[in-house]
């Protein structure tokens, strides 16, 4: 039995005799009289208080918990006082550095997991919570199956961080039962050439050459955004992506680009040309920014991209005001309606010029890799997943190969 059981209604007192007697202490006959005490593997005490004539039960409560320790099932008596979205919230705050990823696990886990497993005890979590918030999240046609993953990974990552500290002797979300939302893989279709261009003639001037930058070296809208002319080296080709601009909580910052992948890009002649010809016309403008958060230190950079006001380009007004109407005119959307609003064009974003470089990359036989590496992809197996099916067929070189040498063996 691990620990010890203290009997709050007795103290030991030395007597006349000098040796130790048992009498009442001042709490005899009232409240809990058993006291159990051990040491958890966090090196803390803790405890559990039992009534008169239950010290048998006291000591079985002490056993087993010596029992879970030995087989590693230990979970910590907090965890009956911690609900999940308690132990979430303090987990927020601490298992990110980047501020807008934790602003947006926040909202996910706020508006969609506590509302169905947040009142729920730590101790309590079995797999069947978790198929039911699964089943939850499927049966939401708010959202989508891509999003439903990233709810789940959020909801895994909280209760594993709890197992780690104690707080459950396993992640429900391991259990052969449970499976992540399904989500349907959509396939990648890729703008043609006259679209890129159709896109690039409708916007005003001096954003036309943000299509060069993302159709041409693959950039994503941020770091377009954040571009700035020391990231130019004209002489060698070379595109350093070093920054993106991020709005964290309605504030523009600089932060670096994402999964703080910095790359060189290949600058192909004809987008250095265009560059030029942008800079020609709209010189660079100094923006200062703090850096990753509102409250981080200033910096400066000298952005290649500027509104009218010669002040950041803001996401949310470029799109709908410049963006849209553009991708209207080249016919990828319909033009607004008589509410002056265009539909959700959530596929022919911005992030269509980085399909469209990955895809001409593929097409001239460019490895996965190298395509990977350019993109800033964290890994080649994502860019595989993505792009796969915009590799070119292995079939019609097959069939050459095959022919070549039964041919060479019928001349023999």
């Amino acid at each position: 039995m691990a620990g010890h059981i203290q009997d709050r209604w007795y103290k030991t007192e030395t007597g006349p005799d000098g040796k130790p007697h048992k009498v009442k202490s001042d709490r005899y006959g009232t409240g809990m009289r058993y006291r159990a005490r051990y040491i958890g593997p966090d090196g803390t005490e803790k405890s559990k208080s039992f009534p008169d004539r239950q010290k048998r039960l006291a000591e079985r409560w002490l056993t087993d918990i010596a029992s879970d320790m030995s087989r590693g099932q230990y979970i910590d008596p907090r965890a009956a006082r911690i609900t999940f979205k308690g132990y979430a919230e303090k987990w927020l705050k601490a298992h990110s550095a980047d501020l807008s990823s934790q602003i947006v696990a926040e909202q996910r886990l706020r508006l969609h997991a506590f509302p169905v497993v947040g009142t729920r005890p730590l101790d309590s979590f079995r797999p069947e919570h978790i198929r039911e918030l699964v089943s939850a999240l499927e049966m939401n046609p708010a959202v989508s199956g891509a999003y439903a993953r990233n709810i789940y990974g959020d909801v895994r990552a909280v209760l594993s961080a709890a197992v780690d500290d104690g707080l459950l002797p396993r992640n429900p979300c391991s259990a052969k039962s449970v499976r992540p939302p399904t989500a349907e893989r959509r396939r990648v279709v890729p703008w043609l050439p006259t679209q890129v261009h159709a896109v690039r003639a409708a916007l005003p001037e001096r954003y036309r050459s943000m299509v060069d930058t993302g159709a041409g070296c693959g950039l994503r809208q941020g770091e377009i955004v954040g571009l700035a002319d020391d990231a130019l080296d004209f002489e060698g080709g070379i595109l350093r992506v070093v920054r993106q601009v991020k709005l964290i909580r309605g504030k523009a910052v600089f932060a670096p680009p994402k999964c703080n992948k910095e790359r060189d890009v290949p600058l192909p002649s004809s987008v250095a040309e265009a560059v030029r010809a942008h800079m020609d016309a709209y010189k660079p403008v100094e923006i200062t920014l703090p850096w990753r958060k509102p409250d981080g230190p200033k910096v400066s950079a000298r952005l290649l991209f500027t509104n009218t006001a010669s002040g950041v380009v803001w996401r949310s007004n470029f799109n709908i005001q410049e963006w849209k109407p553009a991708l209207a005119v080249a016919g990828l959307i319909p033009d607004a309606g008589e509410a002056g609003k265009y539909v959700s064009a959530r596929e022919h974003g911005m992030h269509a010029l980085r399909h469209f470089y990955a895809s001409v990359l593929l097409d001239a036989g460019e490895s996965i890799k190298a395509v990977s590496q350019y993109l800033g992809h964290t890994d080649p197996a994502l860019t595989l997943r993505v792009y796969a099916h915009l590799m070119p067929s292995s079939q019609e070189r097959t069939r050459k190969a095959v022919n070549s040498a039964l041919r060479t063996g019928d001349n023999e």
